[in-house]
């Protein structure tokens, strides 16, 4: 009788453990709370640590998770190779969205130049332009380079592999009619590398080809003497005007040491890119937490600060826009 009651007790016990169970269980999965489980993490593709698309990729990481709470998005940032590296990688699905910029947005939609043993990529989607990209060209003072064709016979990093720096290096070398053979030297050094290897004397001069003001260039500029070098000439212009994605630009004089006046060069735009794989709600919060915070993104790097929100929808976008960004625009009256 004893042990029956006992058993008893235990069965009771046990059932009113499994009713607490279950009723803990039911209140975590109760609709509208939030949990690890509905958690979905976003990465973007970048660049470099010390250049703007990094930075970019972390002003807009730091408006998404501003709203983590709410829409369940936890957004981070992954240094890449760069605009190339980003769009195979997209492509693939190991990053979810990047910056790239948009002579390698169009490409990899053809399918053409770098893209061209990849085939078209009909799942890019656009979301919205950044700011330019230009061109710059740095040498030491001491290298006696002040133009293109003095870049000849020089050691000149070009840019990493896998960076759009290098690729559209590469497009200026075909316009030039040069080959890498009209160097002493090629290097592929990371923009975090090359200041250190221009002012160690390691290379004559580097190509860039990013945002003012430039981490690395700010650095080479400050710790040598340095020159600009115009991207300039008939066959600049002939590749300019041939090219949707290209535009003539300048360096800003004044805000490097070494580049007192403008310095007339060509760019691109930076853009901001996904693939149709990523969910419309997802691209819908990214679209919103930039343009609904606008005046606090253009505070987050300087070259963020002439950005205009009707600009940013319908320049530079080669790849079709994404539904998502689509029905956020659509609703702020941008398109």
């Amino acid at each position: 009788m004893h042990l029956k009651h006992s058993l008893s007790r235990q069965v009771l016990r046990g059932g009113a453990a499994l009713s607490v169970a279950l009723f803990a269980s039911a209140l975590l999965c109760a609709p509208g709370q939030t949990h690890a489980a509905e958690q979905r993490f976003m990465t973007i593709g970048t660049a470099g640590v010390t250049g703007i698309y990094y930075s970019v990729g972390g002003a807009i990481c730091r408006l998404v998770n501003r709203e983590r709470k709410r829409h369940g998005l936890r957004c981070s940032v992954e240094s890449t190779g760069g605009s190339v590296y980003n769009l195979r990688n997209i492509r693939i699905g190991e990053l979810d969205l990047g910056v790239v910029q948009s002579d390698w947005q169009y490409h990899a939609v053809q399918g053409s130049s770098v893209f061209d043993k990849d085939g078209p990529d009909p799942e890019l989607r656009s979301l919205f332009s950044l700011h330019p990209d230009t061109v710059s060209i740095v040498a030491r003072k001491d290298a006696g380079i002040a133009k293109l064709d003095d870049l000849k016979g020089k050691r000149v990093n070009l840019g990493n592999p896998g960076s759009g720096t290098l690729a559209t290096a590469e497009a200026m070398l075909d316009a030039l009619g040069w080959t890498k053979d009209d160097f002493a030297l090629v290097a592929e050094l990371k923009s975090a590398e090359q200041s250190q290897a221009l002012c160690d004397n390691k290379i004559d001069a580097f190509y860039m080809v990013a945002g003012n003001p430039v981490g690395n260039i700010l650095e080479a500029a400050t710790t040598c003497e340095v020159v600009f070098v115009p991207a300039v000439g008939p066959e600049i212009d002939k590749m300019v005007a041939s090219k949707p994605y290209y535009r003539h630009a300048k360096v800003p004089g004044g805000l490097y040491r070494g580049a007192d006046q403008d310095v007339p060069t060509y760019g691109v735009a930076a853009t901001f890119v996904t693939s149709s794989q990523v969910p419309d709600d997802v691209v819908y919060e990214f679209v919103k937490a930039v343009f609904e915070n606008f005046d606090d993104f253009k505070k987050l790097h300087p070259a963020l600060a002439h950005l205009s929100k009707q600009d940013m929808v319908t320049e530079a976008l080669s790849a079709p826009m994404h539904p998502g960004a689509v029905k956020y625009f659509t609703e702020a009256g941008l398109l």
